[in-house]
């Protein structure tokens, strides 16, 4: 009778163990879906100003249309992607495309006065530091989640409960880019 306790004890102790870790990582996956949710919403009201700021470039100069076409492509493939690194990658190819639509107003000096471009540039900035912000938070929930599902004794449980690892949001300029120290000319 006392092995038949014993047993059942460590039983309840591992039951109980495996319920704790189970636990713990729904948390943090809840957490890294919620960022990632957070991203999503950032990146809808950037993608929801592209086409104003095209229509209102087109309209002091309209025959630059494969900026226009470049930049709606790109805009359409970061509405489209649908992962983490595939987001990333198009809403870097996004990012060099409004670049260039920006580089482009720089020609027109009646554009870069008119009020409605400017309120656009400006909406557009506000979005992408909440980007920044939001990619931060959600690498950071990522990290947390990676860390405590390969983490001793949830790595050996992990994979059967199904918790994959996550894959970073990287930003479009990308780590190399980052890690570049920028150079620095004074022979000008």
């Amino acid at each position: 009778m006392t092995f038949f306790l014993v047993l059942l004890g460590i039983l309840a102790a591992v039951a109980m163990l495996l319920v704790g870790i189970y636990n713990r990582l729904v948390a943090l996956r809840q957490t890294t879906n919620q960022a990632w949710s957070d991203i999503e919403v950032q990146l809808k009201q950037r993608q929801d100003l592209v086409p104003q700021l095209v229509n209102t470039v087109k309209g002091y100069a309209s025959h630059e249309k494969s900026t226009f076409e470049e930049v709606v492509k790109a805009r359409n493939a970061a509405v489209n992607a649908d992962t983490v690194k595939g987001q990333a990658a198009a809403e870097g190819m996004l990012s060099q495309a409004l670049g260039k639509l920006f580089a482009l107003a720089e020609a027109y000096p009646e554009l870069k006065a008119n009020e409605n471009f400017l309120q656009l540039q400006d909406q557009l900035a506000d979005v992408e530091n909440k980007i920044a912000a939001s990619r931060r938070f959600y690498n950071n929930a990522v990290q947390e989640y990676n860390t405590g599902r390969e983490q001793f004794p949830a790595v050996i449980f992990a994979g059967m409960f199904g918790f994959q690892e996550r894959d970073f949001f990287e930003a479009p300029e990308g780590r190399e880019v980052l890690q570049t120290p920028p150079e620095v000319n004074f022979d000008s």
